[in-house]
């Protein structure tokens, strides 16, 4: 831990905030594949519930014992149930989205999230794109699509838009407003007593939402695939990439930061290796390398 400090302390704040939306990107991806063999097995709101719940201890855990709770943090709450219903509402409807859409169709929604946060970011942060980060953002939105429909170009011509891909459309809306607030209603806090705040909020409303759900869910019977999934969203894809996002929001511009979305087709790529040994063809790497150039032009400053 001493070694990644210093190794941290040479880093600007900017840069600090790109190593965090790199390995958020890679963590969210574990996620998708993961999420499309368990969606079938439970109810969104249900699991979504349990996720937030584990994922908020450890926050919450990791919060007292690093820079506490103070009773500052929780002036104006509104703040926390605006961002927690926003994340809340992206989970659901993504899960909810999968039990229909193919998983190619619903990356591809996925791709649209970086233009539509730089669309919010002008919206409550003001904050305009250069030049620059416009073809970085085309650059990666090809590159990205060429890796999610591995290079093949009639699979591209036949893509349909369907209610699951509508469905998970809505959530990435949601998803991309996400990132400008947080810089617009942060008010000094540390990004994990903030992460926790919204996490809270976000409990409390899912809870409403689908405790019914949670009710019926025969939690028993579920198989190994889904207690997989959901160790894995709550620790790794919750906990750790709501801290990652809150601490690069407060950073970066909104577009920035959502332009990591474009690497995780690549690292969907990586994992579909590790899970089921799955080597993509070799033109697909055309496309890694578009996503690659495209971060290239957004480091830069």
């Amino acid at each position: 831990m001493a070694v990644l400090r210093l190794s941290l302390s040479g880093l600007s704040q900017p840069a600090r905030g790109h190593l965090a939306m790199l390995a958020f990107s890679a963590l969210v991806a574990g996620s998708f594949s993961l999420g499309v063999l368990a969606a079938p097995h439970i109810d969104p709101g249900a699991l979504s519930v349990v996720r937030f719940i584990l994922a908020g201890v450890l926050v919450g855990a990791a919060a007292a014992a690093t820079t506490g709770l103070p009773r500052s943090a929780w002036v104006a709450p509104w703040r926390y149930l605006v961002l927690g219903g926003l994340l809340a509402a992206y989970f659901v409807l993504m899960f909810e989205g999968l039990k229909t859409a193919a998983p190619v169709s619903a990356a591809a929604v996925f791709t649209l999230t970086p233009l539509m946060a730089a669309g919010f970011g002008w919206l409550f942060l003001r904050q305009r794109l250069t030049g620059r980060m416009a073809l970085a953002l085309a650059i990666g939105g090809i590159g990205a699509l060429w890796v999610i429909f591995r290079a093949d170009l009639s699979a591209l011509v036949a893509f349909e838009i369907g209610r699951g891909e509508a469905v998970y459309f809505v959530g990435c809306v949601a998803h991309a407003a996400y990132a400008p607030l947080v810089r617009k209603l942060n008010r000094g806090e540390p990004a994990v007593v903030f992460t926790f705040g919204m996490m809270v909020a976000g409990t409390v409303l899912l809870a409403l939402y689908a405790w019914p759900a949670v009710l019926a869910t025969d939690w028993a019977a579920l198989p190994w695939v889904v207690w997989v999934t959901l160790v894995y969203v709550a620790v790794a894809a919750s906990a750790l990439t709501f801290v990652l996002l809150q601490y690069a929001t407060l950073r970066l511009p909104a577009a920035k930061v959502m332009a990591y979305t474009y690497l995780v087709p690549s690292w969907v790529a990586l994992w579909e290796v590790v899970l089921h040994g799955l080597v993509q063809p070799g033109l697909v790497l055309v496309g890694v390398a578009m996503t690659v150039l495209a971060l290239g032009l957004l480091l830069k400053e």
